[in-house]
């Protein structure tokens, strides 16, 4: 395989994880192994420069990505990250992983993702929505709602996908909704968007508890982060009987062994814009949160969390992984000699992308659903997707991360097969 000269394939970068990912799916995919080093390869990457007028007058200048991984199955589809830590490397790796995630649960998309590297809360309205619209344009070449269409990740929302679209629409002439997802509802949004990544979450670890012999009901349930992802997942289990006794986020970290009250701490955070000094839970020291005894541990921060030394340590039965990415190869097979099932970050946090293509579909027939609608369907796409995982994972006697690569490339690669290559 050539080595790509833009990468870097560090030990600890998100690529490289990616890559190891895909080498060791390699083995079960027969002759279609042949076309393998497409996913190893990109099909578009895009840097611009994005020069901000601050609110002082002064002139600053950002980094901005768009990388389109594979369109092989549809157009592309992927977030938009604001945060200090955005690299090409990191959105590259992203973007692959919703190339395998779309494919996991079969939406008609290929991956594609993007971002800024700026802290977006060191900016002010202003200057954020500047910043949006300059980078919506300098993207605008590559993006549409038959190409690739963008949504909320970590420091965006829908006030930011409704600059977008409205940026977007306005260099066309015309209204298009469907450029991104993730929207206001009154702007094209879907009914279910802001909770669905959570849902999915919890939809996807109920069925594999089922299937594994955890009881959800008084499980001890262990979440990092504490966003639309961790909170939704965490008050779906609460509901259904688990205790939530442990919450981590950047600002601290929090126990309760007789479970968390998720609403009070929910308000806390509202109206301080922290955890941090919630009077409900004990402060512990951040890395006493990984040897915290629980049942089921959600990742739902961000990559690069479960190191092999922590893997070591973690003290639970299943890992739902609400963030994309969370666990190093190496933890990873740790967590298998341990006997600690992981439900990949492909399928348990693909509700938000199921989602988002139903949002997508609405907005293009201008025609929307109820949310009782748009639940049922999303529970339904992601338990059978689940389902199907679970049974290859049996078939092939690999875990579940290798089995819903399996699915996934198997998926991609025939399209690739069968497109064949143009010119030629």
């Amino acid at each position: 395989m050539e080595k790509l000269s833009y990468a870097s394939e560090s030990g600890t970068s998100a690529w490289n994880t990616y890559l190891q990912q895909i080498d060791r799916v390699a083995p079960y995919l027969g002759e279609l192994s042949r076309w393998i080093d497409t996913l190893r390869h990109p099909k578009r990457a895009l840097i611009v420069d994005i020069p901000l007028q601050m609110d002082d007058g002064t002139i600053r200048h950002f980094e901005g990505f768009r990388v389109q991984h594979n369109l092989s199955r549809g157009p592309g589809k992927g977030g938009i990250r604001y945060h200090p830590d955005v690299d090409l490397n990191e959105v590259m790796a992203l973007s692959a992983w919703m190339t395998i995630k779309c494919a996991a649960v079969n939406l008609p998309y290929g991956g594609a993702k993007g971002g800024i590297r700026v802290d977006p809360f060191s900016l002010s309205e202003g200057e954020l929505e500047r910043l949006t619209r300059r980078y919506t344009s300098e993207i605008g070449l590559i993006i549409g709602p038959q190409r690739d269409i963008p949504a909320p990740d970590v420091g965006t929302n829908g006030k930011v996908m409704a600059w977008m679209m409205d940026t977007y629409s306005m260099n066309h002439g015309t209204t298009i909704t469907g450029v991104v997802t993730g929207k206001p509802i009154h702007l094209g949004g879907s009914l279910g968007r802001e909770k669905a990544t959570g849902r999915g979450v919890f939809v996807t670890g109920r069925e594999v508890a089922g299937r594994a012999g955890v009881e959800i009901e008084g499980a001890k349930i262990a979440v990092q982060g504490f966003g639309n992802v961790g909170s939704e997942a965490a008050r779906l289990f609460a509901e259904a009987g688990a205790r939530v006794i442990a919450i981590q986020d950047h600002t601290a970290t929090l126990f309760n062994a007789d479970g968390i009250d998720l609403a009070a701490l929910s308000d806390w955070q509202n109206s301080h814009k922290q955890i941090a000094g919630f009077p409900g839970a004990q402060k512990i020291d951040s890395e006493a949160f990984w040897t915290v005894d629980m049942d089921i541990f959600i990742p739902a921060a961000l990559e690069g969390q479960i190191t092999r030394q922590r893997a070591e340590k973690l003290r639970c039965k299943l890992v739902l992984e609400g963030a994309n990415g969370p666990t190093y190869p190496d933890a990873d097979d740790i967590l298998k000699s341990r006997g600690i099932t992981v439900v990949p970050d492909v399928i348990c946090n693909a509700g938000g992308v199921t989602v988002s293509y139903f949002e997508w579909v609405q907005d293009m027939a201008s025609f929307f659903w109820s949310e009782e609608e748009i639940n049922a369907r999303m529970d339904k796409i992601m338990t059978d997707a689940m389902v199907h995982v679970w049974d290859k994972a049996a078939e092939k006697e690999c875990t579940l991360r290798t089995a819903a690569y399996i699915v996934a490339c198997e998926r991609i690669l025939m399209a690739r097969k069968d497109r064949g290559i143009y010119p030629g």
